[in-house]
C-alpha cells in the first residue's frame, strides 16, 4: 500500500505522539514510511511484511540479493534477527557504539528471510538514538527496515521536498522531525572481522 502524497511540506510538523500515530498506522497497513534519520531521510517498513519489503525494493530499484538494514530503538528489537551465538559478549563491540549512528553486519539468525539478508549470511543492524526514528521504532514495537530515501544513482534526500522531487506521487508524505549530524549515511562495520566497510559522511 502506497502512502498518500503530501505536497505542502511546510505544514507537516507535529508532536512526537502524532509522529508515532502516523507512522504506526502506515506500518500496520503494510505501507512505507519516510522519516528523518541520522544523516538523510530514510524509507522504512515492517521487516516481517514481505510485500512491504518488496515494494520498497521495487521503489529503490534495489536487487534483493543486496540485503537491507534493520534499525531499532533498542537491542531487544534486534535479538530475533541475530544468530544466538552472537547475542552475548560477542556483540560487545557493537554495544560500545549503540545507541548511535553505526551500523553493524552481524551473523543472521537461522530463518532470517532472504528479502532481508539477501545473499549474505549476515544482517545489517543498528540501534539508533535519533529521536524521530527511535520514537517510530518504539511505537511499532519492532525494528524497521531502513534505507536512504533516494532512487538508484541519486543522492539521498536531505530536505522533504527532495523526497517528492525524486519519487513524486508514488511514495507520499514525510514524517516530521530534524536530521541528525551526519551529512549522508551511517558508518558500517563488520562484527566478525572488525573491518569498516563504509565510512560515515
Amino acid at each position: 500500500m502506497w502512502l498518500t502524497v503530501i505536497r505542502n511540506y511546510d505544514n507537516i510538523w507535529a508532536n512526537p505522539q502524532s509522529i508515532s500515530a502516523q507512522g504506526l498506522r502506515r506500518i500496520r497497513q503494510g505501507g512505507l514510511v519516510v522519516y528523518p534519520a541520522e544523516g538523510c531521510y530514510g524509507i522504512g517498513c515492517d521487516p516481517r511484511n514481505r510485500a512491504a519489503v518488496r515494494a520498497l525494493l521495487h521503489l529503490k530499484k534495489r536487487h534483493p540479493s543486496q540485503g537491507l538494514i534493520l534499525v531499532a530503538a533498542g537491542e531487544w528489537q534486534l535479538r530475533n534477527w541475530i544468530a544466538p551465538a552472537f547475542r552475548g559478549n560477542k556483540l560487545d563491540p557493537a554495544r560500545a557504539t549503540w545507541p548511535g549512528p553505526v551500523t553493524w553486519l552481524v551473523p543472521a539468525a537461522h530463518g532470517t528471510p532472504y528479502w532481508l539478508r539477501g545473499r549474505n549470511t549476515c544482517i545489517a543492524v543498528r540501534v539508533t538514538d535519533h529521536p524521530p526514528l527511535a520514537t517510530l521504532c518504539r511505537a511499532a514495537r519492532t525494528a524497521l527496515v531502513s534505507t536512504s530515501a533516494n532512487g538508484r544513482g541519486q543522492v539521498a534526500a536531505r530536505r522533504p521536498h527532495q523526497v517528492y522531487d525524486q519519487f513524486g506521487g508514488i511514495l507520499g508524505g514525510v514524517l516530521p522531525g530534524h536530521l541528525g549530524a551526519l551529512h549522508q549515511c551511517t558508518e558500517i562495520r563488520d562484527l566478525v572481522s572488525g573491518q569498516v566497510l563504509r565510512v560515515a559522511y
